[in-house]
């Protein structure tokens, strides 16, 4: 390879630096080479992270894609080549004089093979799919690496020099993070790191992949028009981000290679390295060729786009078929780690067993299991899916503080509109939690919370970029406003997995606490917003400013990109921190058996009442104070309401272990009763704290509702199914059943009461547009709480209610057995 770039420094025709170019080329073949080398000297547990400390060796690319230019500005081209094969003559001697053999390189007894029986490998369609990985991820990676100086001088207009550094910021920082994927495939497993990357580098594409383009809307009043494109510097940022992915990928892709081919380890990863790293070659000049066909410079990542697209539902496909088929033989541990090197591995060498994260023996119920295994294990998936959690309420409710601010920075809207953008989040969140509550079973909540939580990019992105430009059309932002209904739907499928990993006596407290810590996410950004706004947290990575009416400097796009990072982090988390249950597992038709229960649309009323009020309260305060008390800056206190609710709930799920949560929502009911009319009463004394106050107590008793009245699910079912009183022999079998239907009607009336986010605001617009005033709002949840008090007491705290204390555990299971149990209950 040295000897290949001297000769380019002295080529005197396009024809001499071709040849000297493909000498060049030597070098790569020193990676499968080093791939032998390197996994030698680890055991198997630690070879993924030596070869992916190895593999960072591909900063090269970075060194010279920002030190070539640098140097071209002071010198010339043939000195630069020069200095580059110095380098590496001076690599090869210390490589000669420093290391030794592989400790473990076995003496050759058997001739070696011909290339054709080397190559015979390649007929099996698994390394070609295996190699489509590599082709993206190393290939993409190399052509990335020299198309984008190119790229960015003819995209964005800048210099050679300034091309180069940003060039380098996305090989630099992703090529050092390799040996950190091979970390994580040595700790997760590569499919699992495959599958992430994967999907990152789908978005990251889709994203780069999007050309400028202007839309032009032939509205009522005229034609709209409005421009969207990416910037530069947000061109950076997912660029890096994309590099990093692609080399946390290769590290994972080579990381079984040495367990599948312990004798053979050069030879398989040069033939697979072969094929993916054609990919540096054939894709800088597809890159061109599509600029040529179609000038649009963004065709390059479509390509990507397609190509990463293509590989994850591929791998996605086959591996699903693999686990049907050894589900069939009920041998599911005969599915490798990566069963793309499966068809074809060394005789005698076991593939690796598949690293799962599916608990198939789960019994919280036990109290040896749960004090050893379980309670470690449930409260990190607690821990985790509370934090997906709080930043998908931050997004549901992220507009009743954006209207509050949009009239100061030139938006011109109406009120109703303002209140259309406050409430639509609701009812799209709403609706999608009917969905969300059933899918957890189907899907798995580690899967479901990952890919749930990463939609909530979309909002987020999209309110940075929309909130620049005050002629951005309202059109665009009432789609943003239901695209945040992603948040509201994730509750339903968070309490739906949470449910399933505690037993009966802690449920009710580990909801409070995953609900009531989630509700936090509504204060947390009530209360970061309005100060994040006021700064420029990003530079010009965040774009320009926006002058306020009061001549103040806003970033209003930091209300949505302010929660990227954290977005991204709960993404990793869930995936590679949370667990499945295969008990847990079920079909949408199982679970559908809650719509014929009387119980299920009784507590979709009583939950409506907390949660609703809670939800919609903290979606329609802030603009309710701006309009009834222009004087006061209520966005100033806004948070207190939905903190306060939050911590409530989260502090109060002992209360209704302890005193019960049907005894506890009745009196619930009756407290928010007197707090909406101490409402009115200070709405007609025109008193801002007397009305504040009356907020605050709605607040506090509507989060001890919502912890009472999830409690209230659980204990239900077991009396309606009959758990308690059955045999010995049917109690594992109820049990299942009970806490599968608690988790589905969980799911099911947190979706019904989250419409509440929508009614609550819709109703004050309404009733303040006909009469001046929100006291017919307010009249008319007296009435609601009035009905919820008196359900409450009918059917389940009173004495004949179901959870009366005055009432046996199970009367309807004594002598008939589940099934009339089950009769008895419609």
């Amino acid at each position: 390879a040295a000897l290949a770039t001297f000769a380019c420094a002295s080529a005197d025709s396009f024809g001499t630096l071709l040849l000297a170019g493909l000498g060049i080329g030597v070098a790569g073949a020193g990676f499968p080479a080093g791939v032998s080398y390197v996994a030698r000297f680890y055991p198997p547990e630690r070879q993924g992270q030596a070869l992916g400390h190895f593999g960072a060796g591909n900063v090269g690319v970075a060194v010279t894609a920002v030190g070539a230019p640098m140097l071209l500005l002071t010198t010339s081209w043939q000195t630069v080549t020069v200095i580059w094969a110095s380098a590496l003559m001076l690599l090869a001697l210390l490589f000669w004089l420093l290391t030794m053999a592989g400790p473990a390189e076995p003496v050759r007894t058997e001739p070696v093979r011909a290339l054709r029986q080397q190559l015979h490998v390649l007929r099996n369609v698994q390394v070609w799919r295996f190699s489509l990985y590599y082709f993206f991820m190393f290939g993409g990676f190399v052509a990335l690496a020299l198309w984008l100086p190119h790229y960015l001088m003819g995209a964005y207009g800048i210099e050679l020099r300034t091309a180069g550094i940003l060039a380098a910021c996305f090989g630099v920082p992703a090529s050092l993070f390799r040996a950190y994927g091979g970390r994580l495939a040595d700790r997760y497993g590569a499919r699992s790191v495959l599958y992430s990357v994967l999907g990152i580098a789908v978005l990251c594409t889709f994203l780069l992949s999007y050309p400028p383009t202007t839309y032009i809307i032939e509205g009522a009043r005229g034609a709209v028009t409005f421009r969207t494109a990416v910037g530069l510097v947000p061109f950076v940022f997912v660029l890096v981000f994309l590099g990093f992915a692609m080399c946390v990928g290769k590290a994972a892709l080579f990381k079984d290679i040495p367990r599948y081919y312990p004798h053979h380890i050069g030879v398989v990863a040069g033939l697979v390295g072969m094929v993916g790293a054609l990919g540096g070659f054939l894709l800088p000049l597809a890159f061109g060729v599509l600029s040529d066909l179609t000038g649009i410079w963004t065709s390059a990542f479509a390509l990507m786009f397609l190509i990463a697209a293509t590989a994850l539902m591929w791998m996605t496909v086959a591996v699903r078929q693999m686990e049907s088929a050894a589900a069939r033989s009920r041998e599911p541990q005969v599915v490798p780690e990566l069963p793309e090197l499966a068809g074809f591995g060394e005789p005698g060498i076991a593939p690796p067993p598949r690293r799962t994260i599916v608990l198939t023996d789960w019994r919280p119920e036990d109290p040896v299991f749960w004090r050893d295994v379980g309670r470690r294990i449930a409260r990190r998936n607690l821990w985790i899916s509370t934090y997906s959690l709080l930043l998908s309420f931050a997004i549901w409710m992220i507009w009743s503080v954006i209207v509050a601010r949009m009239p100061a920075v030139g938006f011109q809207f109406s009120s109703a509109q303002l209140f259309w953008l406050a409430a639509v989040p609701g009812l799209s969140g709403a609706t999608l939690r009917i969905f969300y509550a059933f899918l957890v079973p189907i899907f798995g909540g580690r899967l479901w919370t990952a890919l749930s939580t990463a939609l909530l990019l979309i909002p987020a992105f999209g309110i940075g970029y929309a909130l620049q430009n005050p002629d951005t059309p309202y059109l665009i932002f009432l789609v943003l406003a239901l695209l945040c209904g992603f948040g509201g739907g994730n509750f339903a499928s968070s309490v739906a997995h949470v449910s399933y990993f505690f037993p009966k006596s802690e449920k009710g407290s580990a909801l409070a606490l995953n609900t009531g810590l989630g509700n936090v996410g509504v204060s947390i950004m009530q209360l970061v917003i309005p100060v994040a706004v006021t700064m420029s947290l990003f530079g010009a990575l965040g774009g320009q400013s926006q002058i306020a009416s009061d001549g103040t400097r806003l970033w209003m796009q930091n209300a949505g990109f302010l929660w990227v990072p954290f977005i991204v982090i709960g993404v990793l988390a869930a995936w590679f921190g949370m667990n499945d249950i295969a008990s847990a597992k079920s079909s949408f038709a199982d679970q559908a058996v809650i719509f014929g229960r009387r119980d299920t649309w009784l507590m979709s009323w009583l939950y409506t009442g907390t949660f609703g009020t809670f939800i919609g309260m903290s979606a329609g305060f802030p603009l309710l104070s701006a309009l009834v008390f222009p004087e006061i800056d209520a966005l100033r206190y806004a948070f207190i309401g939905p903190l306060v609710g939050a911590l409530s709930r989260a502090a109060s799920g002992w209360m209704a272990d302890r005193l019960g949560g049907a005894r506890v929502s009745f009196w619930v009911f009756v407290v928010m009763i007197f707090a909406v009319l101490g409402m009115i009463w200070a709405l007609e004394m025109k008193s801002f704290a007397g009305f504040f106050a009356m907020v605050l107590a709605l607040f506090v008793v509507s989060g001890v509702g919502n912890a009472s009245t999830f409690q209230m699910v659980p204990h239900i079912m077991r009396r309606v199914i009959g758990v308690d009183g059955a045999s010995a022999a049917e109690q594992p079998g109820l049990t299942i059943q009970a806490d599968r239907e608690s988790a589905a009607i969980t799911g099911f009336i947190s979706a019904i009461a989250a419409y509440g986010a929508f009614y609550i605001p819709k109703a004050y617009g309404t009733s303040i547009a006909s009469t001046g005033s929100p006291d017919a709002a307010l009249w008319g949840f007296v009435l609601f709480y009035l009905s919820c008090a008196i359900v409450t007491w009918r059917f389940y705290s009173g004495p004949s209610g179901l959870l009366s204390h005055r009432r046996s555990p199970a009367p309807e299971a004594a002598g008939a057995g589940p099934r009339s149990a089950l009769e008895g209950s419609q």
